[in-house]
């Protein structure tokens, strides 16, 4: 039987790439919703989650609606798995020594999450900038061209365009996620509810709610910044940096901006996390012999 360690990754790095597959033509809307800006007609391309996708697909076909899903694997499931090695040891050191799992308080349990997923986020954000790059380009883009005119255009630092954003919402993301799951399920099982498939499913449902809801305004500056690298016009490029964009969107587009495209990210998260935890929760106890 592998080690936890191992285990975790293997379980989390699976269960990530499922939940990434089912749901990524719901990312592909978010991601057209956040990088639109409305035509001087005021009547914009992309109006809503449905409308988005129906017309992804008539404009570019079906399997459009999977654009990006190889630097979306490599992303998420690199990502979580680190994650979720990262975010035990991470909460047992918060917790200090002779703390039981279930008596550590709510707040070190979201703290520990967001820790592990800004540094987990940190080194896979290239493969976040390539992703948004090609699913918001109305034709084909690849992987290696684009990177290319990415080095070309902005130098390695490019590769970590919106990171600063990238941290901040997989700080909040996986604080709620991880942080919030954590103790909704040992709330869960306290209340008498036993340990399986209800549990994981209750608990994840309430943790991606929490995270749409906290997420949504540096997911936007996020896509935002990573859209736009290797992207100038005349030279210049629209934000400047992470403040700038989370000004100067709100000043030009209104304060709804920053909440654009949160019907799909909601959508997306709560499945996401439910279709994640689910599985996770199965194939952890297949690989280590017991659950989180």
């Amino acid at each position: 039987m592998p080690n936890d360690a191992t285990g975790r990754f293997a379980a989390a790095a699976i269960g990530a790439g499922i939940a990434e597959a089912a749901t990524l033509p719901i990312d592909m809307a978010k991601v057209r919703l956040q990088t639109q800006i409305v035509p001087a007609s005021g009547i914009p391309v992309y109006k809503n989650m449905v409308q988005s996708i129906g017309h992804v697909m008539r404009t570019e076909g079906p399997t459009a609606l999977w654009k990006g899903m190889a630097p979306a694997l490599m992303r998420q499931c690199s990502y979580t798995g680190m994650s979720f090695v990262l975010y035990t040891p991470i909460r047992d050191c918060i917790a200090g020594e002779g703390v039981h799992a279930n008596d550590i308080p709510f707040y070190k349990r979201v703290l520990s999450g967001g820790l592990a997923g800004g540094i987990s986020i940190t080194m896979m954000n290239p493969t976040d900038v390539i992703k948004t790059q090609m699913q918001a380009a109305t034709g084909t883009k690849r992987m290696a061209p684009l990177a290319r005119n990415i080095y070309a255009q902005s130098g390695l630092g490019g590769f970590w365009m919106g990171v600063q954003p990238n941290v901040a919402r997989c700080f909040i993301g996986n604080a709620c996620e991880i942080g919030c799951y954590d103790h909704a399920k040992t709330t869960l099982i306290k209340w008498g509810m036993p340990e399986g498939p209800l549990a994981h499913f209750g608990a994840s449902g309430f943790a991606g709610v929490v995270s749409a809801v906290f997420s949504t305004p540096v997911d936007v500056v996020k896509t935002r910044l990573m859209n736009q690298a290797g992207n100038t016009t005349g030279g210049v490029q629209q934000y400047k940096g992470v403040v700038d964009c989370f000004v100067n969107m709100p000043r030009r587009e209104g304060i709804g901006s920053l909440y654009k495209g949160f019907v799909p990210l909601a959508a997306r998260k709560i499945t996401w996390t439910v279709v994640y935890f689910v599985f996770y929760e199965q194939l952890l106890a297949l690989t280590t012999g017991s659950h989180s």
